[in-house]
């Protein structure tokens, strides 16, 4: 590599995974950071759970039927896709190359099923792994009112098994109670680390 190259190009854009356990808070920091207002190309989630209060279509997710989403697994629409505590979740893969295409970064939240798929599909993804005790964990799934008891005894017998997938990520950020800002932070310093590698990294789907 000529080093005057070094000097002028322009970062490859990055296919970046925010996963980790149930009620790690994938969400409150994906929210975060576009409240923050970072330039990035944010996948919208497909699933086919009720909209829980305050989501909105399209923004949040894309609320489909359940027959509505198993056509677009039929038809390979969708990047990535499982069945998740008795919900359907998926990505729909038009939006991530078409913001790839355009040169934005890409972040997309899944669960860590999910992250082991994109891994297969797209290997230079970026994937990181958010962390909090298993005391915060179950105490953050206590808490939520949208989930039945019985949805919230599946879930937290799943904490341990998804916290020993650790090892298949890249990167893992802490996202302890009243930090999220902090955990934010090394989310965004991963991604300038990322574009200041001198092999970058080159994302194909």
């Amino acid at each position: 590599m000529n080093i005057d190259d070094l000097y002028d190009r322009t970062p490859r854009p990055l296919l970046i995974v925010i996963s980790g356990p149930t009620a790690v808070g994938k969400d409150a920091l994906v929210k975060r950071m576009k409240e923050l207002g970072y330039p990035f190309h944010f996948v919208v989630t497909a699933t086919d759970r009720a909209p829980r209060p305050g989501e909105v279509h399209g923004k949040d997710y894309f609320f489909y039927s359940t027959a509505e989403f198993q056509r677009m697994e039929r038809e390979g629409e969708l990047l990535e896709h499982a069945v998740v505590y008795d919900q359907h979740k998926g990505i729909p893969k038009q939006q991530v190359r078409e913001a790839i295409a355009s040169g934005k970064d890409v972040v997309m939240r899944v669960d860590v099923q999910g992250a082991a798929t994109v891994r297969s599909l797209a290997p230079e993804a970026v994937l990181i792994f958010l962390v909090a005790s298993e005391e915060e964990l179950v105490g953050r799934l206590r808490r939520r009112d949208t989930d039945t008891p019985e949805q919230q005894a599946v879930r937290i017998s799943k904490v341990h098994e998804e916290m020993e997938r650790l090892s298949e990520f890249d990167y893992v950020v802490p996202n302890h109670d009243g930090e999220l800002d902090q955990a934010v932070a090394k989310v965004i310093a991963i991604i300038e680390a990322e574009h200041c590698r001198v092999h970058q990294r080159v994302v194909e789907l």
